[in-house]
């Protein structure tokens, strides 16, 4: 004879309802309470199906995450950490990723998510009124990574402050040729280049209060790879005054950085400074100094904003704090750190670099 939810619910002494969120820990249940129906539901040998509690909660208990690109380390990386939340709280996730603008369109003109999702994670998208209207009308929860929108939860980073911060270090080491290298978003690109731009805007405005001038010529962008890395690295090479350091907006493009630099026989620190943006998990392997903005746990943030505001809570924003990690590619230009040699030394026919 098979059991139903109700028996259990009755030898617990608890509604229906409470049963199936105890059953699929579902946020809002005591451990005293879960334990009690768990107990019930093993003296009964009632195991609950995932039908019975979507429509004893009115739920679909799925959450769906949004994303332009799922090959890349940074999208990864918040996708796991949001993933392990929700799933913690007893949600199913959804991965959708809108890889073009023909994409992007279909899935915000159609009611895609309505009754398969009870609320969307957006990652980096930059979404319009009219596309979140969309999902608003489909009786969607939202929260927003890497944007903002009134009336609408959201993880951000002052990424303007985090690029004063990147520069202002290595003007501190005494360099004052320093270049940028930024993120080129493709034509058909659906990642909007918000937080790039505004990296780059950081590192302009640092020059600025430190007096250096601009050259539009240390200014290079390209792709968000290694490959975008190694190119503008390699055009910054050829320019007539070559810079002493480089701020990176991605850490991706740094390691191609990195690469080009040694294969031209340039040491890193002592000839070249190199910073990125992301911490990625590789840094500590190849030494390089970083702003972290602490990838993981926005999606953690996330993750918990969308849960928050699927048990009623107001739509929270919050903003991550970005902090300098140094490690082995950031040093003073190698001018300023050599010993000023006596006319009649043995070293001073050398080399002016030379210590």
């Amino acid at each position: 004879m098979t059991t139903s939810v109700e028996s259990v619910a009755e030898r617990a002494g608890v509604s229906v309802s409470t049963v199936s969120r105890a059953l699929r820990s579902v946020p809002g249940v005591s451990a005293a309470t879960r334990k009690r129906v768990q107990d019930a539901a093993d003296e009964l040998g009632y195991s609950a199906s995932p039908a019975a509690s979507r429509l004893a909660t009115g739920r679909t208990m799925t959450v769906g995450i949004v994303v332009p690109v799922l090959a890349k380390w940074f999208f990864g990386k918040v996708i796991g950490e949001a993933t392990h939340t929700l799933r913690q709280a007893g949600f199913d996730v959804l991965l959708f990723e809108l890889g073009t603008r023909a994409q992007r369109e279909r899935f915000f003109s159609s009611a895609h998510l309505h009754g398969r999702t009870d609320g969307v994670i957006i990652m980096a998208l930059q979404p319009s009124k009219a596309e979140l209207e969309s999902l608003t009308a489909q009786g969607q929860a939202v929260a927003l990574l890497g944007a903002e929108a009134q009336g609408f939860g959201s993880v951000s980073v002052d990424n303007v402050s985090a690029g004063r911060a990147a520069v202002r270090h290595l003007l501190n080491l005494g360099h004052e040729r320093i270049a940028f290298i930024g993120i080129r978003d493709e034509e058909s690109s659906n990642l909007g280049g918000v937080p790039p731009l505004q990296r780059l805007m950081g590192y302009r405005e640092a020059l600025a209060e430190a007096g250096v001038p601009g050259d539009d010529m240390l200014e290079q962008f390209d792709e968000n790879s290694v490959d975008g890395g190694a190119a503008a690295m390699s055009r910054l090479l050829v320019t007539e005054q070559v810079p002493t350091a480089v701020f990176v907006a991605s850490d991706e493009m740094a390691f191609g950085v990195l690469k080009v630099l040694r294969k031209a026989g340039l040491d890193v620190p002592r000839d070249f400074s190199v910073l990125g943006f992301d911490n990625h998990e590789l840094c500590d392997v190849v030494g390089l100094t970083t702003m972290d903005h602490e990838v993981a746990e926005q999606g953690q943030d996330v993750a918990r904003i969308l849960l928050d505001i699927l048990q009623g809570g107001p739509p929270a924003n919050l903003s991550r704090a970005v902090r300098l990690v140094v490690r082995e590619t950031t040093a003073p230009p190698h001018v300023l750190r050599t010993t000023p040699t006596a006319p009649d030394s043995p070293h001073s026919a050398g080399h002016p670099g030379t210590p």
